[in-house]
């Protein structure tokens, strides 16, 4: 992206990239690292990430949502239903010419009734609509977290060179200045968040490498005996480097009944939790005829989208020869982490002392 916009890159710039697309808002602050007498090229190292799942596909649902308001509708009325992928359509194309021009209208026939759904919508209207649902506020903490994780690292926002704006999302001119406000107009780059990875792309070297860190937490669930309800214990916190050179997490795993000989670990990936005071989280869903409509999320499904289970599928893979006997400590686990991102377990029998998994 700063090849892309043509910025002079050298050692020691820090950059924020913000990308805004159809799907997700991801934020880095990146460190171009001093160049290695033996190594090509310059390295680059993520300081500090944060993503939402929250983009121009959401803010289109928003749209619609309005239209369907404005002429007293709801997306499961049946002759709604119909055209509501076109009505999806229709209010893309209005938020797009909106980064544009001052006014656009969302209208849409029903070519069985001829009934037409319509609204028009300023601009003004248009960020009225975002503020709403809470928009730049979304924008605004998504910045602040991958800052803090900078700042942990001893990178502050005042040592940012330039803001890099990627992603179609990133034309909407409210959006551009949510985070003109937060670094100053001189500092961000917004020209064309279209194709400067592209171009960037055509013009990247050879021998620039990207330290990265883990995004995510990840835990192992257990019973908690107090509240007879399953609890996570931390093995991985996010923002981890990676590749690990000692182990990032022990543990001990021990039997639950008399002879046991297949015991495990559940390990999940535990992603962020819809914070306090924000609006209830939605979906778009589409039935099997192509129609839209927005649903909220129950608390209890947006509680397991949140921990997604690694290793269902196969939960005892530690074997015990002999049998293990209630109680007993059986197995000393040890985590780590590759340099392509996988989790890596150690585990050793403590009974018989043979290792049974090596960096599995």
């Amino acid at each position: 992206a700063a090849l892309g916009y043509g910025a002079h890159v050298q050692p020691g710039n820090v950059y924020l990239i913000f990308d805004f697309g159809g799907g997700t808002l991801d934020v880095s602050m990146t460190l171009i690292e001093e160049e290695q007498q033996f190594q090509s090229g310059r390295r680059c190292r993520v300081l500090g990430k944060a993503g939402k799942e929250f983009g121009g596909s959401t803010i289109d649902t928003w749209l619609m949502q309005e239209v369907l308001r404005r002429n007293g509708r709801n997306d499961w009325d049946d002759d709604v239903r119909r055209i509501s992928s076109a009505l999806l359509g229709e209010c893309r194309v209005a938020k797009e010419k909106l980064s544009a021009q001052e006014r656009a209208e969302v209208s849409v026939m029903n070519p069985e009734t001829g009934a037409v759904l319509a609204a028009e919508f300023t601009r003004t209207q248009f960020e009225e609509l975002l503020d709403q649902h809470d928009a730049f506020s979304q924008i605004d903490k998504t910045i602040r977290r991958a800052l803090n994780g900078a700042r942990e690292r001893g990178y502050t926002e005042e040592q940012v060179k330039s803001v890099l704006m990627v992603g179609g999302t990133s034309l909407i001119p409210s959006v551009q200045k949510t985070v003109q406000r937060i670094f100053g107009k001189g500092k961000v780059m917004l020209e064309r968040p279209l194709d400067a990875v592209a171009r960037g792309a055509a013009a990247f070297v050879a021998g620039v490498d990207f330290y990265d860190h883990i995004q995510h937490d990840y835990a192992v669930r257990w019973v908690n005996p107090q509240s007879g309800d399953y609890d996570y214990w931390l093995i991985v916190k996010r923002g981890t480097p990676y590749p690990s050179n000692e182990p990032v997490a022990r543990m001990t795993v021990k039997a639950t009944y008399p002879g046991q000989t297949e015991l495990g670990i559940s390990i999940f990936e535990v992603g962020e939790r819809r914070e306090r005071g924000e609006a209830p989280a939605v979906e778009l869903v589409f039935d099997p005829s192509g129609a839209a409509r927005v649903v909220k999320v129950a608390p209890d499904e947006e509680e397991r989208r949140t921990h997604f289970w690694i290793n269902e599928h196969s939960p005892t893979f530690l074997r015990a020869h002999p049998p293990s006997q209630q109680g007993e400590a059986r197995f000393a686990i040890e985590f780590g982490i590759d340099g392509n991102k996988r989790l890596l377990i150690t585990a050793r029998d403590k009974r018989t002392g043979q290792v049974t998994h090596r960096d599995y």
